[in-house]
């Protein structure tokens, strides 16, 4: 899924000098996409992961500079070249305080530029393949996954983890079966995820038919770091055969997490809470993707931005997805490590709660 070439962001709003950083970085292998404002920036990190972000300083809005602590939070191994035509000594100690990789200044040959970016770029899948790790969603039924961790499920994107979502039933009543497929696929490739779409019976899920072999044999196969499902407080009976299906079947699975349904009970009661800040949109274009459950009031985008500000209250983020935790492996310090989906664990009946990934 993930593409062998170097992938370069250009944040540069003189078109000359960004078009001439991009036929470089063309000319030396890179996929590249360019922005003219920081704002448009930020909203091309938060639909896919880039490798190197070449970037000037004086810019309409917020410099280069100004936006690395939003860009790092959103993807943490990216690494990042300033090429500016009007270095200052502020600049470069700014440069070096929001911890830029590289610092060069106007003229500057296109080689140069193409060594570095590729050297900071090959620096960058080294810190991904280092830490990514293999997330596996399971849904009972297509958008389940999208509408509990669909912001979750774009952080691990972005941070260059491997996502599976496994749809369990092709949700024959709310529609047709082949149409749902197929918005479930695109809203999986919205995500970065690869679909794994079986066949039980919509509303006839149950776990000892068949359910836990198949969620098994995909796990087998996946070997996840992490697994995120239906929780048990749910009024939806397939929602509730998944969980206790993914339970046994995710059994040696280190780190089990249950995410809040349209049909959860007032007994959800998370345990972590997961800073989606940036992941929003990306989600809202995952659930846009089901357009034959358009009209379905949780599925409109205010009411998905009033969740996330909702659960919000439980942390410093400004948007948050809730989780139940079944499992957890990570201490805080070692999720401190984990660059996808930033969280709060509060301690359940305590005061104590650290900074966990």
């Amino acid at each position: 899924m993930t593409d062998v070439r170097y992938r370069a962001l250009v944040l540069e709003d003189d078109p000359d000098s960004a078009q001439l950083l991009r036929i470089a970085l063309e000319r030396g292998g890179m996929h590249v996409d360019v922005a003219a404002t920081a704002e448009e920036a930020l909203a091309a990190l938060a639909r896919q992961p880039y490798d190197v972000l070449v970037t000037d300083i004086q810019l309409p809005g917020r410099s280069g500079l100004e936006i690395l602590p939003e860009a790092r939070r959103l993807h943490p191994a990216l690494t990042v070249m300033v090429v500016t035509a009007y270095p200052t000594f502020d600049h470069a100690v700014e440069a070096l305080r929001e911890a830029a990789d590289e610092f060069l200044v106007k003229p500057v040959t296109s080689a140069e530029v193409v060594q570095r970016a590729t050297e900071l770029a090959r620096l960058a899948r080294g810190r991904r393949t280092a830490t990514r790790q293999r997330i596996l969603a399971v849904g009972a039924h297509p958008d389940d996954v999208e509408i509990g961790a669909g912001a979750t499920l774009a952080a691990h994107h972005a941070a260059g983890d491997e996502i599976v979502v496994l749809t369990l039933s092709g949700g024959a009543v709310g529609g047709s079966t082949s149409v749902r497929q197929a918005e479930a696929a695109a809203a999986a490739a919205v995500v970065g995820a690869r679909l794994v779409h079986l066949d039980f019976p919509d509303t006839r899920i149950v776990p000892a038919e068949g359910v836990i072999t198949a969620i098994e044999q995909v796990i087998g196969e996946f070997q996840p770091d992490r697994v995120y499902t239906h929780g048990a407080h749910d009024r939806h009976q397939d929602h509730r055969a998944v969980h206790e299906a993914v339970e046994v079947a995710a059994r040696r699975v280190p780190n089990v997490w249950c995410f809040q349904s349209p049909s959860s009970t007032v007994a959800f009661a998370p345990t972590r809470f997961v800073d989606v800040d940036g992941f929003v949109d990306t989600k809202l274009r995952a659930l846009a993707a089901y357009e034959s459950q358009a009209h379905r009031d949780y599925m409109q985008p205010d009411m998905v931005r009033a969740t996330t500000r909702y659960w919000a209250r439980f942390s410093t983020a400004r948007d948050v997805e809730p989780l139940e935790t079944v499992r957890a492996s990570e201490t805080p310090a070692d999720a401190s490590q984990v660059r996808a989906a930033p969280a709060v664990d509060w301690t359940v009946g305590g005061t104590d709660h650290g900074a966990a990934g």
